[in-house]
């Protein structure tokens, strides 16, 4: 038999390179080989490679570590060691390959819920953070204090050359940086369009200047309940208005091209090879499918997308089955790499960053209140015609009574229709109380925590917005696997870094940015953190027969890591250095 295939020292780039990294995505293939007879052409199976590794940790109770793992085309074989896996190395043509002989393998790293359009639209901004962001092409340090934003501001809108430019900020947060209005933004130019976009995503404010190139008349603006014309502040339902004014020029197709570029790599960085888009059409469906079809279905893209699409517009009032059909149809498009399911997304209250969340008794300490972003009637008008139909239905919840209205409307979905493994998810769980988690599972619902919120906020909510109490126990982690709730983490990138050891790191340790542990009952045992990203993560989307563990039968899908997560302490959890991954059988190394 014929087999041929391409030795490590032989490896070479596959088209593309990021232009702002310099880092090839480096793929090795096996190829098959096909021998002709008399005018046929018979395929040959590929021979099994045997990847040799210090420990592969499998994520499986069962068969939780090994050493080896047997690998034919895009599926893993068996795991184990090279002595229990000689029936089938006897029985078929095989390699060995111990390039990993030194490295830590696990499943491969799964985010199933972060925005590929949002992150590709801020990545070509200028980032001014109260925290550091480490990207692939770049380290943002941090910016504190109102002046310290506004200089910093300032400093931005003086190097740009063309007077007619626009300015596209993100990273604001008045905890941090002070307020900020549309007077105090033409204070740093009245001539230059400036957009100042919350760090949470949901509200930005523009100065007069860009009010005029947006085309928005200060009429409409005043009509609008969730925008504020005076100060020059667009938030929740407000920012449809916005979009539309801007989205011509941030979605131009080469910026846009652009943005996914630094989103491909941003991926590829934090290790994973799975992502659930948890919202595609948040700007434009049309328009971001076409996109994401030609960035990332491309031959040496490392991971896969997962995508669910809204359930409806915000409004939904004139939702019905036509848009079931619509949904459903969105399946004949999946690609190899992009896929629909049997998904939607839903939005009960504001964003957490915002301070928008409807929160519970005794509410805020400012005495400010929340924000709908859909109004509950309507949520459950929508929510119910998709459960009668099947789907799986994802809850952004931020604060307590936004998860009251979810879990409210769960309750009443299971009298009228009762449903087994419905897999209903809570997407955030930001403040929450015990009570209700344990009416999570009681309803069998399942949770995808930020657990960014804890770090970022944590400290900050405790000081302004809830009190300690409160603001300690966000983003729950102990007490959901107490209560038997399947529990991933996600990024919802950019509200926290595409960088799933990090997130393990956080949930593990209940770390703040200022240092101090908050609520140490609630942290994760490294196992549940690393479960979290790996298999848990993969039962969120609905494709645990497939990824999430190292097992006969699944894809190999592989993170590669320098380090062993088991044996270092987990305060250490996050810098761990990632190799770079291994993407249904073909290894795509960092840097090189």
């Amino acid at each position: 038999m014929g087999f041929r295939h391409r030795m490590p020292e032989q490896r070479s780039p596959h088209g593309k390179t990021n232009c702002h990294q310099n880092i090839p995505l480096i793929p090795f293939v096996i190829e098959p080989v096909t021998f002709h007879h008399q005018g046929e052409t018979e395929s040959v199976v590929q021979e099994i490679t045997v990847y040799t590794a210090r420990a592969i940790h499998t994520m499986n109770p069962s068969f939780p570590v090994a050493r080896a793992v047997a690998v034919r085309g895009e599926r893993i074989i068996e795991v184990g060691d090279p002595k229990s896996l000689r029936p089938w190395l006897d029985a078929h043509p095989h390699r060995f390959d111990d390039r990993f002989r030194d490295h830590i393998l696990m499943p491969g790293f799964i985010d199933p819920h972060l925005h590929p359009s949002m992150a590709a639209l801020l990545l070509q901004m200028d980032f001014i953070t109260a925290m550091d962001w480490r990207l692939p092409w770049q380290d943002v340090t941090a910016v504190r204090g109102r002046n310290g934003f506004l200089d910093r501001l300032g400093e931005i809108e003086s190097a740009i050359s063309d007077p007619d430019e626009p300015l596209f900020t993100w990273g604001h947060h008045p905890i941090w940086h002070g307020d900020i209005d549309r007077e105090t933004i033409n204070d740093v130019s009245a001539a230059r369009p400036i957009v100042v976009w919350h760090r949470g995503f949901h509200s930005l404010f523009v100065n007069d200047a860009a009010l005029g190139w947006m085309g928005l008349r200060r009429a409409d603006m005043e009509r609008h309940p969730q925008i504020d014309a005076e100060t020059g502040k667009f938030f929740e339902t407000g920012l449809a208005l916005a979009f539309r004014a801007i989205n011509p020029y941030l979605l131009a197709p080469e910026r846009f091209a652009d943005g996914m570029e630094r989103l491909r790599a941003c991926v590829h960085h934090g290790g994973h090879t799975t992502i659930g888009d948890m919202a595609i059409g948040i700007f434009d469906f049309e328009m971001e499918w076409a996109q994401q079809l030609q960035s990332l279905e491309q031959d040496d893209t490392p991971f896969r997308v997962l995508l669910t699409p809204f359930a409806s517009n915000m409004a939904g009032g004139d939702v019905g089955p036509e848009r079931i059909d619509e949904i459903r149809s969105y399946q004949a498009r999946n690609t190899h790499r992009l896929k629909f399911g049997n998904h939607v997304k839903m939005f009960a209250d504001g964003g957490l960053f915002s301070g928008l969340s409807q929160f519970g008794e005794p509410g805020r300490i400012d005495g400010g209140h929340g924000e709908w972003m859909m109004a509950p009637e309507i949520f459950e008008k929508v929510a119910r015609l998709f459960w009668h139909e099947g789907f799986q239905i994802h809850v952004h919840c931020s604060a307590e009574l936004g998860l009251d209205l979810a879990l409210d409307t769960l309750e009443k979905l299971q009298w009228e229709r009762p449903r087994f493994n419905h897999r209903f998810t809570i997407e955030h769980l930001g403040l929450s109380t015990l009570e209700q988690v344990r009416r999570m599972a009681d309803l069998g619902a399942l949770a995808s925590v930020n657990p960014n919120y804890i770090f970022e906020l944590g400290h900050a909510y405790w000081q302004n917005l809830v009190g300690f109490e409160r603001a300690s126990q966000m983003a729950r982690g102990a007490s959901l696997i107490r209560h038997n709730i399947p529990t991933t983490l996600h990024s919802d990138f950019t509200m926290a870094p595409a960088q799933p050891l990090n997130s393990a790191w956080i949930a593990a340790n209940r770390l703040s940015e200022n240092g101090g542990v908050l609520c140490p009952e609630e942290r994760l045992t490294l196992d549940d953190a690393l479960r979290a990203i790996t298999i848990e993560a993969a039962y969120i989307l609905g494709k645990e027969n497939e990824i999430g563990s190292i097992r006969a039968g699944k894809k190999a899908d592989f993170t590669v890591l320098e380090q062993d997560p088991y044996e270092i302490p987990t305060a250490d959890l996050k810098d761990i250095p990632i190799w770079g991954t291994v993407f249904e059988g073909r290894i795509f190394q960092l840097g090189g």
